[in-house]
């Protein structure tokens, strides 16, 4: 037994590098597919960090320089994500057409001269007009575009790469102090000029290596020379067929899936936009110290997502989506009784480690069930659903807590329905396309 246990534990790390290298370096260098998940962090990074998770702490300082009511704030969070859902489609087709790499590029050049226009600010409907040319910057350069170039180069680690991408998102929460403490020091009009000119001089140039298909760089699918080129193939190739998008809304899973995915993000937008606004005002933190609670949920994000990637490539997708919908609502349900500290951190638990190992399973599912060759399209008419829980969330905390001054009730409720989206993520069953469609 010693020399048993002796041979495993030289074993174990080789064996741990070996598998590394099979998954980085499939072909003795670094796959392409990588380095183009590396940019897709980097963009989010920057989206996550200048606005869509530091939002909650604009929201702070243009209600007090201002006076604007949290449900106006709110209502140009939850408009901007009506734009997203009604782009959607068009989106989808445009990355399908042209390939993520224009379209992202239209993106970030978007957000940042956004950026620069929000520091010109001084009435709400010049305020909504800037949020929406920067929310409409976000969904071109961001989450949708990005994924359908990931979802074309990776099939059997498609999870672990979406993961990784988002893992970008959850460190720009998690940067989120550094710029609440700027809020506090330089004033909102610098943070933003500084973003954007960060987002004009480092993201657009960077996503210019950004590849819509590996035949693009004479790579295959997850980087293994052993398979076809073609996207595609049949089932005899271990590969999922493809359904047209036609095919697709034809299936129980896709609406079962998208409102599902809406449930979930009523609670996520409810936290980005909210959460630090909860904190100054209730419980009376500093801006910086409230940011410092926000970017707690952020880490624990971060490790569901270490987890989710691993979890996604072995388990049912669908039965990790149930339970994470249940940490969602159990979450919201904490937030909305306790305010010490001990169970904040309780809730951040809850909250962060939901979203992140659920986060990279909304992709994945979605390629798992349907393919990839629709995908762009598929997703595109998935967010007209979706966006009813972002734009949800916002507006029944912004009008909650304005008529009532507590943000009590509109997180009780919030809890609850999460726990519906448990519901709808169980019945959400695969659908067996017998053939390959072409997609239309």
């Amino acid at each position: 037994m010693q020399v048993l246990m002796s041979g495993l534990s030289r074993n174990a790390p080789a064996s741990f590098f070996r598998r590394i290298r099979i998954l980085f370096l499939p072909q003795g260098s670094i796959f392409y597919g990588w380095w183009i998940v590396a940019m897709a962090a980097f963009v989010m990074y920057l989206g996550s960090l200048f606005w869509m998770q530091s939002y909650g702490a604009y929201a702070v300082v243009f209600n007090r320089e201002f006076g604007w009511s949290m449900t106006l704030l709110s209502g140009a969070f939850a408009l901007t994500r009506v734009e997203s859902g009604l782009l959607g489609p068009l989106q989808g087709w445009m990355v399908d057409r042209y390939g993520p790499r224009l379209i992202v590029s239209v993106g970030l050049l978007m957000l940042g001269l956004g950026l620069l226009w929000l520091t010109q600010v001084e009435t709400l409907p010049v305020y909504y007009l800037v949020v929406f040319f920067i929310s409409f910057g976000i969904s071109l350069g961001g989450f949708h575009t990005l994924m359908v170039s990931i979802v074309n180069w990776f099939q059997k680690h498609r999870t672990k790469a979406v993961a990784l991408a988002q893992l970008g998102h959850s460190l720009g929460g998690l940067s989120v102090p550094m710029l609440a403490y700027g809020l506090e020091q330089h004033g909102w009009r610098m943070m933003a000029l500084v973003s954007g000119f960060t987002v004009i001089v480092l993201g657009v140039p960077l996503v210019q290596g950004i590849r819509h298909r590996p035949e693009e760089k004479g790579e295959v699918m997850d980087g293994d020379s052993g398979r076809p080129i073609s996207t595609n193939v049949g089932k005899e190739n271990n590969e999922i067929p493809s359904a047209s998008w036609k095919d697709a809304l034809r299936t129980p899973a896709f609406w079962l899936i998208s409102s599902a995915h809406g449930i979930a993000l009523l609670s996520v937008s409810t936290v980005l936009v909210h959460l630090i606004p909860h904190l100054t005002h209730k419980l009376g933190m500093g801006l910086t110290e409230a940011g410092l609670v926000f970017s707690t949920v952020s880490i624990f994000q971060i490790l569901g997502i270490a987890c989710g990637g691993y979890l996604g490539d072995r388990f049912s997708k669908r039965l990790i989506c149930v339970y994470c919908m249940i940490f969602h609502g159990s979450g919201m349900l904490v937030l909305a009784f306790f305010d010490d500290y001990l169970m904040l951190i309780m809730f951040a638990v809850l909250h962060g480690l939901a979203w992140g190992i659920r986060g990279p399973q909304m992709v994945a599912i979605r390629a798992d069930y349907f393919g990839a060759k629709s995908f762009g399209k598929i997703m595109g008419i998935s967010s007209l659903v979706v966006m009813l829980g972002m734009m949800g969330g916002p507006l029944i905390c912004g009008l909650v807590v304005d008529h009532f001054g507590v943000y009590r009730n509109a997180f009780i409720s919030i809890g609850l329905i999460s726990l519906l989206g448990a519901v709808l993520f169980y019945f959400a069953r695969k659908p067996d396309f017998k053939v390959d469609h072409e997609a239309k």
